[in-house]
Formats: C-alpha cells, sequence, structure tokens
C-alpha cells in the first residue's frame, strides 16, 4: 500500500487516498482509517476522516501507479492540450511508451480503434492521465 494523496479540508475533514501494487479493498480502508483513528484525540480537535482508493476517472499522482495500469487503455492531456486514448505499455523512470488509439483505416461504419504505434512521452510534458473503463 502507499499513500497517493492526503488533504485537509474546512472543518477538519481529511481525505486519504491509498493505492497498492495489487490494488486496494475495503478491508484496506477500513484498517487504515482504523489506524489513523487511534492516533488522533477526537478529545482536542474534531475531524471527519475519509479514506479510500485512488479512484478511476481520477487522474494518476504517482508514476507507481502507473505501474497498475500497464495494457490498459487511459486518456491522457498534455500540457499543450492535446487530449487522447492510449494503451498504456510502460513507464520508465520519469518517462511512459504509449500506443495511440486511432480510427482504422478501413471507412467502414462503427469501424473500431486500433493502436498505433509505440511512442514515449515524458510525463512533465503529462498534465494527466486517467483511467478508462471499457465498456
Amino acid at each position: 500500500m502507499f499513500r497517493v494523496k492526503v488533504s485537509v479540508g474546512q472543518q477538519n475533514k481529511i481525505n486519504v487516498y491509498i493505492d497498492g501494487d495489487s490494488g486496494v479493498g475495503i478491508d484496506n480502508c477500513v484498517a487504515l482509517s482504523r489506524f489513523i483513528e487511534s492516533h488522533l484525540d477526537r478529545d482536542k480537535e474534531d475531524f471527519e476522516l475519509n479514506v479510500s482508493s485512488a479512484g478511476i476517472g481520477e487522474p494518476l499522482l504517482l508514476a507507481r501507479q502507473y505501474k497498475n495500469k500497464l495494457n490498459k487503455t487511459v486518456e491522457i492531456l498534455l500540457n499543450e492540450g492535446n487530449k487522447f486514448k492510449a494503451v498504456l505499455l510502460d513507464i520508465d523512470g520519469d518517462e511512459i511508451k504509449i500506443a495511440r488509439e486511432v480510427k482504422s483505416k478501413q471507412k467502414k461504419k462503427g469501424s473500431k480503434l486500433v493502436t498505433g504505434e509505440p511512442e514515449t512521452i515524458a510525463l512533465k510534458d503529462v498534465k494527466y492521465t486517467k483511467e478508462l473503463i471499457n465498456i
């Protein structure tokens, strides 16, 4: 397990987002919530605590999260504003390797997307990457 993001909002609303190399279950969230609460004193300060997994559709914030998304379809928005779908092939240091999804050259109605040639993108050039759910 690893911490993705922690935020404390107004009225001491604490949000903790976690992920794991093999996913996160509800039992993991409950155990962490209990652990955190056991180290906070409600007599000194009132708070609301929410512990959850980093959700699908949320931007990937850490390089370690990318490893869980290999060979999955993601949406990438580059800093320059170009947004596209791609299959995440690899992450190596501060770069990702992807294959963009492109329309098939066949002009048939309802033609499916296919993956293009692999390319490498520096993470510093990515505004966000989100996992997409294939329906």
